[in-house]
């Protein structure tokens, strides 16, 4: 029977105060846990028939760490004190200083503030394959229990400092390794070894040890110094614009001078400080915000159960397909991949073949998991193997022709069950399914490139398409690790959609004369991975980056059209591309675009494309006065930001999303926009809809429809409302 939540404890007849902790799933440590292990280990201390204490997890998880909805209250209120009291009160005061000693029982998972318990016992009792880490910096925070400061005396500095900057977390035998875990016994023996541990401490016959107090691991001031001094540099290099990472160097760097309790004390107060942050406040929004994406009205909360999905098929064998397909076999489902001619399958199978080999290679998988996904796959020139799949995904190119023979022809063969899904990323999926009679099994489900490895998956269903196929789809997208957003159909969906003016606004402000490498760096500083000259083509445009032929550009063309029937009001056409493709740079593919790309080495500016830059100022020759304009760096982001942002509120007002937060998720997901920034809309609502509306009335007036303010954002931007407030009366497409 599952324990309700609270903190219990028993007396055995040796002496030992067993004190649990429950809460499930993970015994997260919310405000009435903490409460009631200070009131347990008050009572433990002062009972004469108590000994010695071991404190230990309900359901075979210790603690998963302190309980993240308390931040969002803080966030949301703007009150400090609802953060309770533990690094000094409990963590130090009763339970390291305990007179009795203390002995963590860790199973399942010791992770954040429930590792820090366990390290502030006098000693750690673990179960196989627990996990034990400190990934409080994926938050925005610091280690606010005192595990800046215990974990480098427990492993080492250097173990210490990569397992919390990096957010690293290790199994209890790696634990036993480094000195964090004092034995390792079987899960059935637990509980038993100890209390044996515990009474042996209090009885003289093991040590009694306080890590706080511990110096033995930390080495001389000078190697400390030294280690520290890399950690910075590995800071700057993966967390440039973060303040977390460098404050809990300091936090521990004032530990190793001072001495551990000055640590504590000062990790505590930056802990304070670094919860109100935006990069925290960000942070804890794309948490929350990802959790919220399983919930869809009508679908998630109508009692309908997903159905098992053993068998999927996957047309055309791709870059799209060949990923999707890996995808599926990572989490044993039976896979068919279909092609047209032996050659296109061949080179299908090879691309699956290749991306488990690079997955093996890098350490992501085993060789022997490796083989039995591939030992899953079939491939398949007819649809015979299709009479018994539960899903067909067809990845071929965006040909609204082909896809609508190829939809006609699944329908008849397939099953009545079998959902008939397209990842499509522009073309209308009514358009697709126009020609069959099932609309209720049509479904979008796109994918981002490398589909095995990106883990957004965008959900597109249109008016017909039946709540148990989204629901069925949404599962799959969990077992296959993949995070699904249900979104509305329109052209470009959600995050395509959202970001097709990106691309644009970069094209803008080169043919103004700024320079293209300027653009990528201050993108790239703004804490994008690539600016959008670094990669050859638009974000959008994926079909023109991924083939980068002839045919592809043909392909790219075409997309271009779709979007520019759509919204050609407000795109900026630049020839570009067109004549970067003209002086032969199809980009990696032949180790030349906007960048020279040679392999083993990072891609290098290439000055020589700044004659094909100049020959497209003058075919678009909107230069004022034919002089290149002047920038601030500001500008840059602004210029190609608040148009994404402009655009994302179309999708809002036009209900595409659920939510606002479903379209943070997405753009920190499919386009790598930065998670500390929180996702395109918490990051407008942090600048200020009035001054992005302001910005871009501005630019409008300067430089034309491309800029013009969306009658959404006009709105909030004048009744001071925030972009993600939900609207009153929605003409929502979902």
């Amino acid at each position: 029977m599952a324990k309700k939540m609270g903190v219990t404890m028993e007396v055995g007849n040796d002496g030992v105060a067993v004190i649990t902790i429950s809460n499930p799933p993970v015994n997260s440590l919310a405000s009435p846990i903490i409460s009631g292990l200070k009131e347990k280990f008050q009572d433990a201390n002062q009972r004469s028939d108590v000994k010695a204490i071991v404190l230990t997890g309900n359901g075979g998880r210790f603690s998963g760490g302190f309980d993240i909805n308390v931040f969002q209250q803080v966030h949301k209120t703007g009150d400090i004190s609802l953060m309770p009291e533990v690094s000094i009160d409990l963590v130090c005061n009763l339970m390291e200083d305990s007179r009795k000693p203390l002995v963590a029982a860790v199973e399942g998972l010791a992770l954040g503030g429930g590792l820090e318990l366990a390290m502030a016992c006098h000693a750690r009792v673990a179960a196989p394959k627990a996990q034990l880490g400190l990934p409080e910096l994926t938050l925005g925070v610091i280690p606010g229990f005192g595990g800046t400061q215990r974990l480098p005396r427990l492993v080492g500095l250097a173990k210490a400092t990569d397992m919390i900057l990096l957010s690293k977390s290790i199994s209890s035998e790696e634990g036993q390794k480094f000195g964090l875990v004092d034995a390792l016994v079987p899960s059935g023996d637990l509980l038993s070894t100890s209390r044996k541990w515990a009474l042996d401490i209090a009885e003289g016959r093991k040590p009694f040890l306080r890590s706080l107090h511990r110096t033995d691991k930390i080495g001389s001031l000078s190697e400390a110094r030294a280690i520290l001094k890399d950690t910075r540099q590995l800071a700057k290099k993966i967390a440039p614009n973060m303040p977390q990472h460098h404050a809990c160097i300091d936090v521990i760097e004032e530990g190793i001078i001072h001495g551990g309790y000055s640590g504590v004390l000062k990790e505590a107060e930056v802990f304070k400080q670094l919860v109100m942050s935006d990069t925290a406040k960000a942070l804890v929004h794309v948490f929350f915000a990802q959790r919220a994406t399983s919930k869809v009205p009508n679908v998630t909360d109508v009692g309908l159960k997903p159905r098992p999905m053993k068998k999927v098929a996957v047309i055309g064998g791709g870059l799209m397909g060949s990923g999707i397909a890996t995808a599926l076999l990572l989490s044993n489902t039976r896979v068919v991949l279909k092609e047209i001619n032996p050659d296109y399958l061949q080179k299908g199978l090879k691309s699956v073949e290749a991306n488990l080999k690079s997955l093996v290679s890098r350490g992501k998988l085993t060789q022997d998991k490796a083989g039995k996904a591939l030992s899953l796959l079939k491939g398949v020139l007819d649809y015979a193997e299709f009479k018994d799949v539960d899903m067909v995904i067809e990845a071929v190119i965006e040909n609204i022709q082909l896809k609508q023979k190829i939809f006609k022809e699944i329908e008849e063969i397939c099953p009545p069950h079998c959902i008939l899904a397209s990842n499509t990323s522009t073309i209308d999926l009514n358009v697709i399914g126009e020609k069959i009679n099932s609309k209720d099994r049509i479904v979008g489900a796109h994918f981002f490139s490398p589909a095995h490895i990106m883990t957004l998956l965008e959900i597109v269903r249109t008016e017909n398409t039946s709540a148990q196929v989204i629901l069925d789809l949404m599962s799959l997208g969990k077992a296959i690790k993949k995070v699904p957003v249900v979104v509305g159909n329109c052209i470009g969906f959600a995050v395509n959609r959202t970001f097709f003016p990106y691309t644009q606004g970069a094209h803008m402000l080169v043919n103004l004369g700024v320079d293209l490498f300027r653009v990528d760096r201050v993108i790239t500083s703004f804490g994008l991975p690539l600016g959008p000259f670094q990669e050859l083509y638009s974000l959008w445009d994926d079909l023109l980056r991924r083939l980068g032929d002839l045919a592809g550009h043909r392909i790219g063309m075409a997309v271009k059209e779709i979007y520019a029937k759509a919204y050609g009001d407000r795109m900026f056409r630049s020839p570009l591309t067109e004549l970067l493709i003209k002086s032969g740079r199809n980009g990696k593919i032949n180790g030349r675009g906007y960048y020279i790309y040679e392999k083993g080495s990072k891609p290098k500016p290439d000055p020589s494309v700044l004659s094909v830059v100049e020959e497209s100022r003058k075919l678009t020759n909107i230069m004022p006065g034919g002089k290149p304009i002047s920038v601030t760096d500001k500008e840059i982001v602004e210029m190609i930001l608040f148009p994404v942002v402009n655009e994302a509120c179309r999708v809002l007002d036009e209900g595409v999303v659920i939510r606002a937060s479903d379209l943070d998720v997405a753009s920190v997901l499919g386009m790598s926009f930065p998670s500390y920034r929180g996702g395109i809309i918490f990051w407008a609502d942090t600048v200020g809809p009035k001054y992005i509306y302001e910005r871009l009335k501005r630019l409008s007036e300067t430089y034309g429809g491309f800029f013009k303010p969306s009658r959404y954002l006009e709105e909030r931007a004048m009744n001071g409302m925030l972009l993600s407030e939900p609207k009153a009366s929605s003409r929502s497409r979902m």
